[in-house]
């Protein structure tokens, strides 16, 4: 198969309606591919962004398998097919401090169980009379994806209005401000930016670790700008003391202030989380959309909006409302995936602390009725979240056969028509369950 033909042998790799709304509308450009690199033309920059994200892979792979040669996919507008300056173009080079997000403030950030003393921590921090005195420095750790660098940019733009010098640097800016300054011999910039500061915010400072000059570097940057009273907040992946190739000084200074930590949100809170960023990017989901989306995808906030920012912008190019069917097709290759990394031992793990249980009497014939609702709990989850058949189900269980699976389904769906609190408490555990696999 050549470059040319690769499209219209794709049809078979997807459904009817995405073919004909974002491949049909593809033409190659043979003029600017090369043989490891085929570029494709999208009507508009919007939809070759959708295409390149969605589909681009894919149509790589397809390519590789039927063709035996490896080459990427690139979507560009119809504007831009000509134009060998831009893709060559050298680009333009910035300065090596971060800029903060001005949408990154303290109202924009929902509070929920699982982020409130971080929340209320950096809130009571950045107050005018307490700054640099309350809590001083400031800790955050948790998981990627759930609001620490949002949380911190939120003191940055609060302090910003009071009228305070503010550095946010994430430890790589500050490890490349660091080693320019030192091959330009301007040192004294490099302190004058970093110490003569009222606030200093360092993003991601497990990445600090890499070699001993940075760290005595930033242990000097550290103590200055504590001494004269300047508010220092970092966040990281892990408490101070299981920082990795962090000297025992920097942890020890760390971890003399406030410390605290934002775990994977609750299933209401991760909703309102999904209700704001539809709001802040005008987007609108009906509760039952907002519902699917939140118990079938993870807790990484960004990963959240970009699914949410990619479904509208599928729901603009088909002309046509996000309703949950458009939602559940849109997201059935992020499902899949999610099927692949969910075991049933996790299911079983999750639902049985749930219920206060053992694993061995989900799996005998009693027939206590919390016994019986947690088995057939299980049973309706694993058929929903993983790829395990009722005869594999029927196996595990070991019931006579697959009849007795589709039995428990059924009760369970004739449950939630009559116990409006029973769709509730399987949305509670799914998303419990997504948590346990990425922790």
């Amino acid at each position: 198969m050549d470059a040319a033909d690769i499209l219209k042998h794709f049809e078979k790799e997807i459904s009817r309606n995405e073919f004909e709304n974002f491949i049909t509308p593809l033409i190659l450009n043979e003029k600017a591919s090369k043989a490891d690199q085929l570029i494709f033309n999208a009507p508009n920059e919007l939809m070759a962004k959708f295409i390149q994200t969605k589909y681009a892979d894919r149509i790589s792979h397809f390519y590789e398998v039927q063709s035996g040669n490896k080459a990427k996919v690139l979507i560009q507008s119809i504007s831009l097919k000509n134009n060998s300056k831009y893709n060559l173009k050298t680009p333009i080079k910035h300065g090596t401090s971060t800029v903060l997000n001005p949408s990154y403030t303290f109202e924009s950030f929902v509070v929920g169980d699982s982020n409130q003393y971080a929340y209320a921590t950096c809130k009571a921090a950045s107050a005018k009379d307490k700054l640099g005195k309350l809590y001083n420095p400031v800790f955050i750790y948790g998981p990627t994806g759930l609001g620490k660098t949002h949380l911190l940019q939120a003191v940055g733009n609060t302090c910003l209005e009071l009228g305070k010098i503010v550095i946010y640097a994430t430890s790589e800016n500050f490890i490349n401000d660091f080693s320019s300054h030192l091959m330009n011999k301007s040192m004294d910039k490099f302190h004058e930016k970093y110490r003569n500061c009222d606030v200093l915010l360092i993003d991601d400072v497990q990445f600090l670790g890499k070699t001993d000059k940075i760290q005595e570097e930033f242990f000097f940057t550290f103590n200055e700008v504590k001494e004269k009273f300047g508010q220092i907040i970092m966040t990281s992946d892990t408490p101070p003391n299981m920082l990795k190739g962090i000297t025992e000084r920097l942890k020890s200074r760390f971890a003399n202030g406030a410390i605290a930590d934002i775990t994977p949100p609750e299933l209401d809170t991760k909703m309102a989380i999904i209700r704001k960023k539809c709001e802040f990017n005008g987007v609108s989901l009906n509760n039952e959309i907002i519902s699917y989306i939140a118990t079938s995808m993870g807790d990484n906030i960004r990963e959240i909006e970009g699914m949410i920012t990619n479904l509208n912008a599928y729901s603009r190019l088909i002309n046509q409302e996000i309703t949950l069917d458009i939602a559940k097709s849109f997201m059935k290759d992020h499902i899949k995936e999610q099927k692949e990394n969910i075991d049933i031992d996790d299911i079983l793990s999750v639902v049985c602390k749930d219920f206060n249980i053992k694993a061995n009497d989900i799996k005998s014939n009693k027939k206590t009725q919390n016994i019986v609702t947690a088995r057939r709990l299980v049973i309706f989850l694993a058929r929903e979240l993983t790829s395990m058949s009722m005869p594999q189900l029927a196996k595990f269980f070991e019931m006579k056969d697959h009849t007795a699976i589709s039995h428990n389904i059924k009760k369970i769906n004739e449950l939630i028509k009559e116990k409006n609190d029973l769709k509730d408490k399987i949305n509670e555990l799914k998303n419990k369950i997504l948590t346990k696999i990425q922790s």
